[in-house]
């Protein structure tokens, strides 16, 4: 299983931007996906996390009402709208998968399965 994340840059605060993560290799029928990012010095934080079905969504409270996770089955695709960007959202932002047939969001970071490699997001003051 390979996750590919992209979308990450440099962007103002205040300012947007849209990860993608997209699963390739082995086909699992039912997968939680999430995001999680760390900050330099700072320990891994779960950011996000979707459902299988996209009904069930969750969110760190610092990003919610501000960052919009979402899914496309069919692209094997999980996006992260960020919007009111803080300069303390900058890190580098994981997408990771869980291969679960619960229809559940997860927050821990060790229950997920498979990692991508990340994508840096920095926002400027």
């Amino acid at each position: 299983v390979q996750l590919q994340a992209s979308g990450g840059g440099l962007v103002q605060a205040g300012g947007s931007l849209r990860l993608s993560c997209t699963r390739s290799g082995r086909t699992f029928s039912h997968y939680t996906m999430g995001w999680f990012r760390q900050a330099p010095a700072k320990e891994r934080e779960f950011v996000a996390a979707i459902s299988w079905s996209g009904f069930s969504t969750a969110y760190a409270d610092s990003v919610k009402g501000r960052f919009t996770i979402s899914r496309d089955n069919a692209k094997n695709t999980v996006y992260l709208q960020m919007n009111s960007l803080k300069p303390e959202d900058t890190a580098v932002y994981y997408c990771a998968v869980d291969f679960q047939k619960r229809d559940i969001t997860i927050r821990v970071s060790y229950e997920y399965d498979y990692w991508g490699q990340g994508t840096q997001v920095t926002v400027s003051s």
